[in-house]
């Protein structure tokens, strides 16, 4: 076995005659193929020379936009070929309620089954697993492009695996080792094309994608995150403009705010008083979404249908969500007709209904009216503010019902709606007490509901998502960053209530599913500035011994199931040398066992050759020491993205600190229990 180890090749017998046989076979033109060769590696070369990064981010973001502009153009086309059919059927109940449950049964029920088939991992928006995957944690499974193929919607989750597939490419293309720290940079970069490939907004997409999906970021790697995001929303934009869908290059959702005075001094208390009720509407959205996702989870009736009949659940759950929404039913009194991006084009208009109202005639109209959008909203007998109650009432439970289903989706662009028709809300309200505006310096200023609408958008959803980006985002969705300080302050209120109460979206789905990450310390728990690790570290240590025996090391590994072992230089000083795997082990004890069929018992001498000969050590890079402090733990863990960690005093080996250790500490400091030491 010396020739495996690096010893010297020894041919077998045989190896001259089959070595003819592994030549290459004359070619033709010899010269012009090695000229040719020669011209490409000097062009790989030149091509390379400033990164390969380059060349990897463009294409990721070509595609995603690609990718993004096809589902939307779909959509879009079906969405409209079921709205003409509702429509045609108009003066028929009965028809036009089937036709408006079918299609939305047909295509949920078409998603379930086949997305469940082809890749059970697909279900969701991807994001908790994204948020694991980054930590450290090996997901495999939600990064294949046979999930790629069950994917529909989540854009995150889809450009995650589209840089994951690219990343190979580039291996095998550069013979360059892709490390984990590459890997990392790229994922982030790809959440950031997610964001901008759907929404067009590029530095949001950045900001989003770094709050999210990482819990520390180095600066350096922004331009990586910002040059994958402008190509895909270039591409994006530039793509609707050769679809005759814009003139050119403009904000999705083009607004008419008024710029030299948007909102008056006094009007900033309201934009507070927004935030507030977005902040707390946002607290009971998320508590009663994990508890539902946790009572589906827990329940052993629902627990065995869902693992069962995924496609009958969704099928059902549409069924019933669609009859809710249907436009001849309650769905009048929820604007129930119009698109997500008509909704949020409504939801933005500058102009107060209550004005457009009185000057029109609300009659219920057979088509949706492209230029009068509000009208949706304005019910004869319920008025717009009933329309906009319902909805919010209605909404708010569908939302979470529809959570529930196992089927590739985003939930952002709902939240968003929700948090623009809060705002909206209030906006109409302060339209209705300042008819003719706010009196500042003897002139009058209007109230633009619109921009109100903007802030409860960016507030719910950032509240909802823990993220401060979406003041950004709503700012690149409509082109104007007239109302960004209302917006902002807005934003970070309601955070402040939200972050201070209850998990994002994201973490509650990854404590539902109890997904392997690690989860924050709240700045509520006082107790945890004075916990160390002395308090929480294992102690049940199994450490190897370099003289250890065949037996010794087959005692170890039955004995316990670590991942990794120290290795101590004797049992007596405990003096930590490194550590080892153990799948090092396991290959170990298995070569050895072939080995000493024929001898049972061997020199001590010579099995501390054979383990030297055979175990690769690790060295002990990082350490904490019994007096770390469980935050300078948790930053560690978190910063170096690491799994496992020894404890040392004076050198000497005393516990182990595992994610494991410190997820439980977290979560009884959230219960209230600070642990002592054993």
């Amino acid at each position: 076995m010396d020739e495996v180890w690096g010893g010297e090749k020894v041919s077998s017998p045989g190896a001259e005659e089959s070595s003819p046989l592994q030549q290459n076979p004359q070619r033709p033109w010899p010269k012009t193929r090695d000229r040719v060769a020669a011209c490409l590696t000097f062009v790989k070369r030149q091509l390379f020379r400033a990164g390969d990064d380059w060349y990897f981010l463009f294409i990721l973001g070509v595609l995603m936009a690609l990718i993004s502009f096809a589902m939307d153009f779909t959509v879009v086309k079906l969405f409209k070929a079921h709205r003409w059919l509702y429509e045609q059927l108009d003066g028929n109940d009965l028809l036009q309620y089937m036709s408006w449950i079918v299609y939305p049964v047909a295509m949920t029920t078409f998603s379930t089954g086949f997305s469940q088939c082809v890749s059970p991992q697909s279900g969701g928006s991807g994001i908790p697993e994204l948020k694991t995957i980054l930590t450290g944690v090996l997901l495999e499974e939600y990064l294949t492009m046979k999930t790629f193929a069950a994917k529909v919607g989540p854009f995150v989750h889809i450009s995650t695996m589209i840089a994951t597939y690219l990343g190979r490419i580039r291996t095998t293309v550069t013979r360059d080792y892709e490390n984990k720290n590459k890997r990392y940079e790229m994922l982030v970069a790809a959440a950031a094309v997610g964001v901008a490939s759907c929404f067009g907004a590029p530095i949001s997409g950045v900001l989003f994608s770094v709050e999210v999906m990482s819990s520390h970021f180095a600066v350096r790697n922004y331009w990586r995150g910002f040059f994958a995001a402008t190509c895909s929303a270039f591409m994006f934009r530039l793509l609707s403009v050769f679809n005759n869908e814009q003139e050119t290059i403009i904000a999705l959702f083009k607004t008419k705010f008024k710029v030299d005075f948007p909102f008056d001094l006094p009007e900033t208390v309201i934009f507070i008083i927004l935030g507030i009720i977005c902040g707390i509407l946002s607290c009971v959205y998320l508590y009663c979404q994990r508890r539902l996702l946790g009572y589906v989870k827990r329940n052993a009736f629902v627990q065995n249908f869902m693992a069962t009949e995924k496609t009958v659940y969704s099928g059902l759950l549409t069924l019933f969500l669609a009859s809710i929404t249907f436009p001849a039913g309650l769905g009048q009194f929820m604007a129930s007709r119009l698109t997500m991006k008509e909704l949020l084009s409504s939801l933005f208009d500058h102009r107060p209904w209550g004005v457009l109202s009185q000057n029109a005639t609300l009659n219920v109209h057979t088509r949706v009216d492209p230029d009068n959008l509000w009208i949706d909203w304005c019910h004869p007998t319920f008025t717009f503010y009933g329309t906009l109650l319902f909805f919010l009432f209605m909404k708010f439970w569908m939302l979470i019902l529809a959570t529930t289903m196992a089927m590739p989706a985003g939930y952002f662009m709902p939240v968003l709606i929700y948090g623009a028709v809060i705002g909206r809300m209030v906006g109409e309200f302060m339209a209705f007490i300042f008819p003719n505006g706010i009196n500042s310096e003897g002139v009058l200023n209007p109230i633009i509901p619109g921009g109100y609408a903007l802030a409860g958008a960016a507030a719910f959803s950032g509240a909802v998502t823990h993220t401060l980006s979406t003041a950004l985002l709503v700012f690149e969705l409509t082109g104007q960053i007239a109302h960004f300080l209302p917006v902002l302050l807005a934003v970070l209120v309601a955070n402040a209530i939200t972050q201070k109460f209850q998990p994002s979206f994201y973490d509650g789905t990854i404590i539902v599913k109890k997904l392997p990450y690690l989860p924050k310390i709240r700045s509520s728990d006082i107790g945890s500035y004075s916990v160390t690790v002395e308090q929480f570290m294992n102690t049940n240590l199994k450490c190897l011994d370099q003289s250890f025996s065949y037996a010794d090391i087959l005692q170890v590994i039955t004995s316990s199931s670590d991942a990794v072992y120290p290795v101590v230089e004797s049992a007596e000083s405990m003096m930590l040398v490194g550590s080892v795997q153990r799948s090092e082990l396991t290959n170990f004890l298995q070569t050895q066992g072939e080995q000493k069929s024929h001898k049972e018992k061997l020199q001590l001498k010579e099995v501390d050759v054979k383990f030297r000969g055979r175990w690769n050590i690790d060295p002990i890079t990082f350490q904490l020491s019994p007096s770390t402090s469980l935050h300078q733990a948790h930053k560690l863990f978190e910063l170096l993205v690491l799994q496992h960690t020894f404890v040392t005093s004076a050198g000497r080996v005393v516990g182990f600190v595992t994610r494991n250790e410190l997820k439980k500490v977290i979560e009884d400091l959230a219960n209230g229990r600070i642990p002592v030491k054993s």
